[in-house]
């Protein structure tokens, strides 16, 4: 019975394939691909009726096959408009950063505040000493050895350097929260110890979570065309999960602060600001216009980068990281997710650029080390100064001297 039915089933299949055949008119011959789950190539081929013969190739397409072309990341995002951008980071930060950090060299570390915005400048070099793998890499131009070191070396330095600094933001607002609540309060040698000691067990604590992920990505790449999880162990993979999870502590606890930080600050520049309103109002003869007691909105710069640099990204991750770990959308959102988060990776990198407008317009003595370093005409740095005086960018908050 059982080779009844075989015989019978082989004689449809005869058939169909020469019913088949004289479809196809003068054609030579004739590929079809079926999307089936074969683990290896079927080929059917027809005898030679007229000179001409058909074969059928039935070919293993499995849910790994290559992505449609409008779907793969190798576009003109990917490897031209990002890699000109980082271009422009790398020449903009690459100088700022290095006149920031001669400037640093002259200034004695005197305050908490310079001694985190020393840290910064710092991060911000290695940061932007990363740019040009990765242009290189985005752009296909880097050869496979330089895209392993990417993936090995480069890669773990941004994103560790990006933590730095957003640690030492998180320090920063509570540094300018207690200058806020405390203007006259000074700084003595052991708090600066500390602070110091503080600032060295962050680059410590930093560099032994990613040094691992260097180490354990110690395998041969699978192809010319391979990522970077690919090249990582086993336990690679579950210790560069644990420096994920690590780092997602490392922000929101960050932003908690600052957004508390700033709360604070805010009410305490309105509470002076109604102080000075009302005593001025009260102590003014009639007819007298009271004064608008001044807000310093510097101490803000450090929010608004913040927010623009940091933020974004950690919130585009969140969708990026669950269409690459779970089948949820299709290929169009995928890549839409990808560009989304290689947006606001771009701005997180643009922090490098944004952070010596803090360095100038919250810490005196690096605007005047900068002064002196440039040796700007007498004429230009009292021009400045009114400048700053006319935008309320004064050196503290609420306009308090300080010891920065």
């Amino acid at each position: 019975m059982e080779s009844y039915h075989v015989k019978n089933l082989q004689t449809h299949q005869h058939h169909e394939d020469q019913r088949l055949y004289r479809s196809l008119g003068s054609h030579s011959c004739l590929y079809l691909t079926r999307r089936e789950n074969f683990s290896s190539q079927k080929v059917y081929k027809m005898d030679n009726v007229t000179g001409f013969s058909v074969v059928i190739v039935i070919q293993n397409m499995t849910n790994h096959s290559q992505l449609p072309e409008e779907c793969s990341r190798n576009n003109v995002f990917k490897t031209v408009v990002f890699p000109v951008l980082y271009s422009l980071l790398f020449l903009l930060g690459l100088s700022l950063n290095s006149l920031a950090l001669w400037v640093f060299f002259n200034i004695p570390s005197k305050s908490h505040f310079i001694i985190y915005l020393k840290n910064i400048v710092l991060a911000d070099v290695l940061m932007t000493l990363t740019f040009p793998f990765k242009i290189l890499s985005d752009s296909n131009l880097a050869s496979m050895q330089l895209r392993v070191f990417v993936c090995q070396v480069s890669s773990v330095v941004f994103y560790l350097t990006m933590y730095i600094s957003i640690l030492f933001f998180g320090l920063i607002s509570i540094d300018r929260c207690r200058k806020t609540l405390r203007p006259f309060a000074g700084t003595d040698p052991t708090r600066l110890t500390r602070r110091k000691f503080l600032s060295g067990a962050i680059w410590c604590f930093m560099f032994a979570l990613g040094l691992p992920n260097m180490i354990l990505t110690n395998q041969t790449p699978p192809s010319p065309h391979f990522k970077c999880s690919s090249l990582k162990s086993e336990l690679g993979l579950k210790w560069h999960e644990v420096v994920n999870h690590v780092c997602q502590i490392i922000f929101w606890g960050t932003l908690a602060t600052v957004v508390l930080c700033y709360i604070l600050i805010t009410k305490e520049l309105y509470n002076s600001y109604t102080r000075a309103h009302s005593s001025q109002s009260g102590g003014a003869g009639p007819g007298a216009r009271p004064k608008k007691g001044k807000v310093k909105g510097n101490v803000f710069l450090v929010l608004a980068v913040f927010f623009v640099c940091f933020v974004p990204f950690h919130f585009a991750r969140v969708p990026y990281t669950i269409s690459q770990t779970r089948d949820l959308f299709d290929c169009a959102l995928k890549l839409f997710f990808f560009h989304l988060k290689e947006s606001t990776l771009w701005l997180s990198a643009l922090n490098s650029v944004l952070d010596p407008l803090i360095y100038f317009f919250l810490c005196k003595s690096f605007r005047r080390s900068l002064f002196s370093t440039l040796r700007l005409n007498p004429r230009l740095r009292q021009t400045l100064r009114m400048v700053r005086a006319d935008r309320n960018t004064g050196s503290t908050p609420l306009g308090h001297p300080s010891a920065q």
